[in-house]
Parts: structure tokens; sequence; C-alpha cells
């Protein structure tokens, strides 16, 4: 037999990184984040310990996964939308929202008013986190 130079390993993932965890607490953590009301402090703080939680995850390196390949070139199409609306939502909020011209948070309250649906939208926030943390 013949032995090949190269060998390829896969590191398998931690027990606490797989989905069947790692989505029912993520899940969790929502449900708690969608029964705090809007734009008081105790969500202000819940929001920034797990945002700095996961930031701190992803500087320190310890949920990282290996890159997946690059991006093709059509994606950059994408970003465009994304930074006017960024670039739009940044300049409301500085010059202050106002009825003539809301923020898109602002424009979004009337659905974030029922708990179910905050929860979906903080569970949305928490899993696309995640996905940027593991990379």
């Amino acid at each position: 037999m013949e032995e090949s130079g190269t060998e390829l390993a896969a590191e398998a993932p931690r027990g606490w990184d797989r989905a069947v965890v790692t989505l029912p607490v993520l899940g969790f953590l929502s449900l708690i984040g969608g029964q705090l009301p809007s734009y008081t402090t105790r969500a202000n703080v819940y929001t920034i310990c797990l945002g700095g939680a996961m930031l701190w995850l992803g500087v320190s390196g310890r949920a990282r996964r290996p890159l997946p390949p690059p991006l093709g070139r059509g994606t950059s199409w994408w970003l465009v939308p994304i930074g006017i609306f960024g670039v739009f939502e940044g300049s409301t909020f500085l010059l202050g929202s106002t009825p003539d011209f809301p923020t898109f948070s602002r424009l979004a309250d009337p659905l974030l008013k029922d708990e179910l649906i905050r929860s979906a939208g903080y569970f949305a926030w928490l899993t696309s986190f995640w996905a940027l943390v593991r990379r």
C-alpha cells in the first residue's frame, strides 16, 4: 500500500457548539429578551450584555470554526443595499428620529409591541450574531 503525503483531518465540533445545544439556548435567551419592554434600561443592559458576551467569544476565538470558501464577486452587489440602509439609519438616528424622517427602528415599533414577534426578532438577531462569532 502506498501512503499519501497529505492527510485531511476535520476537527469535530465541541459538544456545546452543536445546533442541538446552541439553538435552544439562543431561543431561551430570545424569549427572555422579548419579554423586556422596548427602550428600557433593562432591555438595553440585557442586549449589551449578550452582545458583549458574543463579542468576547468571537474575539477570543473560543467559538471559531474554519472559514468557508470566499464569497463570489456577485456578493458585493448585496452590500450596496445594506450600505444604503446603514447610511440612512445612521443619519436619521444622528439627526433625531422625527415623524417626518423616522428611523427603521421607530417604524418597526408597532410590530415589536407583540412579545412573540419581539422574541422572534431577538432570535434572528442572536442567531445571525452567533453565525458571525463562529467565523
